[in-house]
């Protein structure tokens, strides 16, 4: 078994990252990251992806997964993004970033809400390659809150295709749609030939 360390101290994202991957790539074993968090000064959530990835190999030696991810609204140029875990000022206030989005986005009619979910996946090996991909799920958000399952903004996303938000959806539609789905399917190819060595 390869070992890949995933570069997160978020139990959701960890969780979710273990259900993604599932058996869909054999050989693979992920282990929780108990190294010191960098800082996240990138502008962009590829050099933020890139900032956790190789703070983690550098730290335990392993290869390293990260993520940068967010949601990114049409109608305020892109934003929250790369600051969408502290959008409300306070990282990882989920509610409160919650109602300030629904809040700035109270006035915009149904037709001006879309929206897309960004997930950036950074895979550094030490003394190897470096591969980055990026999953877009499309979609627009709600005027209420809705839906118990997710975290973060799943429950005023509604992805491209539904009517519900991704907190009503549950994991198993989530897991197979959602950003970190189709990043996950993009850096497969390079997870695969890291597990077969």
């Amino acid at each position: 078994m390869v070992r890949v360390v995933l570069a997160t101290h978020n139990q959701h994202k960890a969780l979710e990252f273990q259900q993604i991957l599932g058996d869909a790539v054999p050989g693979l074993e992920i282990v929780a990251y108990d190294g010191p968090e960098p800082v996240e000064d990138g502008v962009t959530f590829e050099q933020n992806a890139l900032i956790k990835a190789r703070a983690a190999a550098a730290h335990t030696g392993l290869p390293a997964l990260a993520d940068d991810s967010g949601i990114c609204v049409d109608a305020m140029g892109g934003a929250p993004g790369i600051f969408s875990a502290r959008w409300s000022g306070r990282h990882g206030d989920a509610q409160a970033n919650l109602a300030l989005l629904l809040d700035q986005l109270a006035e915009l009619p149904e037709g001006m809400r879309g929206a897309h979910f960004t997930a950036t996946l950074a895979l550094v090996v030490p003394g190897g390659a470096t591969t980055v991909v990026e999953g877009i799920w499309p979609g627009r958000i709600a005027t209420e809150a809705r839906g118990e399952h997710g975290h973060g903004y799943d429950p005023v996303f509604i992805p491209e295709g539904f009517d519900e938000t991704a907190a009503e959806l549950g994991p198993d539609v989530k897991n197979a749609q959602s950003h970190r789905a189709r990043a996950f399917a993009a850096i497969a190819p390079a997870l695969r030939s890291l597990a077969s060595g």
